[in-house]
């Protein structure tokens, strides 16, 4: 069994969030072979320097769940894109590139975390190539913690503003990126987050039938997709443990 979530946006401030998440790393994830996490796990990182006592009580619940025998995989999101070596290796993880294709199910998948398919969000894709740039990285890593904290706060606040009052389809992937990506890496199945709208999406590439399955992000539900030999299964869950 494989299981996928993403989108978790993990916070002190939620904790109905936090206790769901550690009962099902305690629980369901200890029967898998192995975890992928793929984006927005934390609601904001500012760097691995940075760790709250908060988020190295993560970082150790997922290194039981590592030590138990449950490969993790952690991709990087729009949230927490600063996440580095460091924490990976003190939370027992491997950090997963944006985009990989995986062997799921004796099957070519392509896993992403889905920021990088909007490309109708002109704004966001300008502040996604500069923040990503290797000089910004190095720049915001090196920056006091207290600027960092208020630029993330800043970040953070603008981009919820601007979410508000953009077009549903904008904030929405783009089908024709969808599909250039899928046929670049030669895939039929395309798993990402992001864009909280969980679904299985039927398309077509290079004329052959294929899907861009969407996992739930967790806020008033968890959502997680189980693969199992040749079955694709995206259910909800109460977060109530």
């Amino acid at each position: 069994m494989i299981l996928l979530i993403s989108d978790l946006h993990l916070e002190q401030e939620r904790p109905d969030i936090t206790r769901a998440f550690l009962h099902f790393l305690g629980t369901r994830a200890r029967q898998a072979e192995a975890l992928y996490i793929l984006g927005d796990f934390f609601e904001v990182w500012i760097g691995d320097d940075a760790i709250s006592p908060f988020q190295r009580s993560i970082a150790d619940a997922l290194k039981q769940l590592s030590e138990s025998g449950t490969a993790i995989f952690l991709m990087h999101g729009n949230r927490d894109f600063m996440i580095g070596q460091r924490f990976c290796r003190e939370a027992g993880c491997t950090l997963l590139r944006d985009p990989s294709v995986v062997e799921l199910a004796g099957e070519a998948v392509l896993l992403m975390h889905g920021d990088s398919l909007c490309t109708r969000d002109e704004n966001y894709m300008r502040m996604r190539r500069y923040l990503r740039n290797p000089l910004s990285l190095w720049i915001l890593r090196h920056l006091p913690l207290g600027t960092r904290h208020k630029l993330a706060r800043k970040l953070r606040n603008e981009s919820r503003a601007q979410t508000r009052m953009k077009a549903s389809d904008i904030v929405d992937v783009t089908p024709d990126e969808v599909s250039r990506v899928m046929a670049e890496h030669g895939v039929k199945t395309l798993i990402h987050g992001h864009t909280h709208r969980p679904a299985v999406h039927k398309l077509l590439v290079n004329g052959e039938p294929a899907r861009r399955i969407v996992l739930g992000d967790w806020d008033r539900q968890g959502w997680a997709l189980q693969v199992d030999e040749t079955v694709f299964n995206q259910a909800p869950f109460s977060l109530d443990a």
